[in-house]
């Protein structure tokens, strides 16, 4: 959902693609979400067998909803410190999301050894 916020209207693969999941696993998942109402389907204009999905009333309201807490909660986890020190915070957060995007897990015995 938070997805199609971005940019409603996008075909299953290309939200699959994204989302970084097979194309059966969003296809799942918009049944679910569209049986729920926060999604709807809607063949392409241009193209009857390809499909859009968009955010229905509910699904956008609900994303205002979570956007809200979301900001609510960062907020309170940033209380007490400065502008610098938010600044510096997010740059080691982002530093880290970097580090763990990028890691390979070794085979076993293999693992560096940084006390060496």
């Amino acid at each position: 959902m938070l997805a199609l916020s971005e940019e409603d209207g996008q075909t299953p693969g290309t939200l699959a693609n994204k989302l970084g999941v097979r194309p059966p696993t969003i296809t799942k998942t918009i049944n679910r979400l569209q049986a729920q109402g926060f999604l709807v389907r809607r063949s392409s204009e241009t193209d009857s067998r390809q499909a859009h999905i968009f955010l229905t009333d509910a699904g956008g309201e609900t994303i205002r909803s979570i956007e809200k807490s979301i900001r609510k909660t960062e907020k309170q986890a940033m209380k007490g410190l400065d502008k610098k020190e938010q600044k510096t915070l997010v740059k080691l957060l982002n530093r880290i999301e970097s580090n763990l995007s990028n890691f390979e897990i070794e085979p076993a015995g293999k693992e560096e050894d940084d006390d060496a």
